[in-house]
């Protein structure tokens, strides 16, 4: 007699839930998109055969790999027509939530630091930030979720090879071609944590107040400032180049209306942002930007991702704190 299939615990699913929005996050750079390719993975698993399945931690990754790198493949003829810059959704990660990095937020999604290996806390952190997300984007899909399957979360190649339905010499010589693509884009040694939180703060401090003369403290010369508005609101549609410009650019926040709020009605405050120390800038009832820096190995601010189309700060708005650990 045929036994009837073994139905999928939905409460295995809950207890894996964090890591599939992590790597579908990691692949698309939208928390939105990386929620529906969950949402449907919760379809499947829910239609799933228990019985036929070893480990539910490899199941449900493949499944949500597949549907996170389908959900790419359709989604980057949109990004190539895009309005200005494409920069990644972001998405508030906890710590700096709290107002110490590395402590555990209120919300029951962050987590401390300091009770985590602090070789995982630096995998988070940096494979999460909004630089490596720009850097993964340059990759072609494939490699992308190659990358993120091998070099974040530690699946073999042969697992990945059965996920994105290669041979395993091809995910090999996929995932050579993007680890030597990201060490390319992402400098070689970034400026610790703390120092980063520090120029963070100091960055606030001289943007709230006009000073462009601590701001350019700040700045390498040859800084860079990406604006995201999507065409839904005004940004700079190519990127702004230099530390005078930029640093003009952020110290007129503090003194002239942006986006239609006075200075005075504009609130900004440092949270954890992609695993990092970032700024986050709101009118009453909604917010309005976030911003995040590259550093180089003395603190100086390399890069600056400004991301103010209002349809990519939904998750911020929600006041969402996302569990992105690998593990």
């Amino acid at each position: 007699m045929t036994q009837p299939p073994v139905q999928a615990d939905p409460l295995v699913f809950q207890r894996h839930r964090p890591l599939l929005f992590s790597v579908a996050y990691r692949i698309l750079g939208s928390a939105a998109d990386a929620e529906d390719a969950v949402q449907d993975a919760w379809i499947k698993w829910s239609a799933a055969d228990r019985s036929q399945v070893a480990d539910p931690r490899a199941y449900l990754a493949r499944i949500v790999s597949n549907l996170a790198l389908e959900r790419l493949r359709s989604t980057r003829n949109k990004r190539e027509t895009y309005v200005g810059p494409w920069l990644p959704e972001p998405i508030l990660t906890g710590a700096e939530n709290a107002g110490d990095v590395g402590s555990t937020g209120s919300t029951g999604n962050a987590w401390s630091a300091a009770t985590a290996d602090a070789a995982d806390t630096v995998v988070n952190a940096e494979s999460v930030s909004m630089a490596m997300l720009v850097v993964l984007e340059t990759l072609s899909p494939l490699e992308r979720a190659v990358f993120v399957l091998k070099e974040v979360f530690g699946f073999s190649h042969a697992e990945i090879a059965e996920t994105v339905e290669r041979s395993e010499a091809a995910v090999r010589q996929a995932a050579h071609r993007a680890r030597e693509h990201v060490r390319a884009g992402r400098p070689r040694f970034p400026a610790d944590r703390s120092r980063q939180r520090e120029v963070t703060e100091r960055f606030l401090a001289a943007a709230t107040g006009g000073d462009v003369n601590a701001l350019m403290e700040l700045l390498s010369p040859d800084v860079t400032l990406w604006t995201d508005g999507g065409g839904k609101v005004r940004q700079a549609l190519r990127p702004v180049v230099g530390a005078q410009t930029v640093a003009a650019w952020f110290a007129a926040i503090g003194t002239v209306s942006y986006q239609g709020v006075e200075p005075t009605d504009m609130h900004a405050e440092l949270v954890e942002i992609n695993g990092g120390p970032g700024l986050l800038f709101s009118a009453p009832g909604r917010p309005v930007a976030t911003v995040t820096f590259d550093f180089d190995a003395d603190g100086r601010i390399t890069a600056v991702h400004n991301v103010a189309n209002p349809d990519k700060l939904r998750a911020v708005a929600e006041g969402t704190t996302h569990d992105v650990r690998v593990r």
